[in-house]
């Protein structure tokens, strides 16, 4: 009998918001992800900071150190929980580093390249997250029900959240690890959040994605799904409930018979 395998499959998409449309800005959301032959998913979302200048060199400067830097450790994945927060904050603390180089090499405060960020090493049998800022990250089981994995910081303003190169940023970090086989992620900047979370305890909203994890699961074409999937985040039904930058990173964890010999 052929031993089934297990993998990731991911379909992810970042599109201008429009007020930034409007502003003439550029999307300031980026993300990054990468499968591994040995089943594990490294992603990561960040979302610039709306008032930086570089925000969206910083957004992406630090998706990719988080990615490979994740992918650098992915021989040597933690056991226990306190591990992973180890193995996380170390992925913070180079994405950290990277945005904080660039911007010393064009000669401007780290503060014109401020953005937010999630990390996120999934495998078959767990899904463990950091994130500094808002955003959240929600997995989702086989019986359909979407499950809190962060949750978006309330602070005392609107708009008010905690960025990568902010003080403490990375000591203060939301971790989480769920030690469950899950059928679903979904990592997302924090445009979608009134969509898609009860505001603000961070509820999921269950009708929100469960179209979304039908939709990830059943890829057939990448870039085909791609498109579909920046057309859904550029329609009205979001559109119209949010004008800010947008990022939705889906994956789908699928079995499947290895090749005969």
């Amino acid at each position: 009998m052929t031993e089934q395998m297990t993998k990731w499959q991911v379909v992810a998409a970042s599109v201008m918001g429009t007020s930034h449309s409007k502003r003439s800005q550029p999307c300031q959301d980026a993300h990054c992800w990468r499968l591994l032959p040995n089943g594990v998913l490294a992603a990561s979302v960040a979302d610039g900071a709306g008032s930086a200048t570089l925000a969206e060199v910083g957004a992406k400067i630090a998706v990719e150190a988080v990615v490979e830097t994740i992918c650098g450790l992915s021989e040597m994945l933690p056991e226990d929980d306190s591990q992973w927060q180890v193995f996380l904050t170390s992925a913070l603390q180079v994405a950290r580093a990277a945005v904080e180089t660039e911007a010393a090499t064009r000669g401007v405060g780290a503060r014109d390249l401020a953005c937010t960020l999630i990390a996120v090493v999934a495998t078959p049998e767990l899904i463990a997250v950091a994130q500094i800022g808002d955003g959240a990250a929600v997995a989702g089981d086989n019986q359909g029900s979407a499950i809190a994995l962060t949750v978006p910081p309330c602070g005392e303003y609107i708009n008010e959240t905690i960025f990568l190169i902010s003080p403490n940023a990375i000591e203060t970090a939301q971790f989480h690890v769920r030690r469950e086989k899950m059928a679903h992620l979904a990592v997302f900047s924090d445009g979608l959040q009134m969509l898609a979370l009860k505001i603000p305890e961070g509820v999921p909203h269950g009708p929100f994605f469960a179209p979304l994890f039908r939709f990830s699961a059943q890829v057939q074409d990448e870039s085909d799904a791609q498109q579909q999937l920046e057309s859904f985040l550029r329609s009205p039904r979001v559109s119209e409930r949010t004008d800010d930058d947008l990022t939705l990173l889906l994956a789908s964890c699928l079995s499947s018979e290895p090749p005969e010999n």
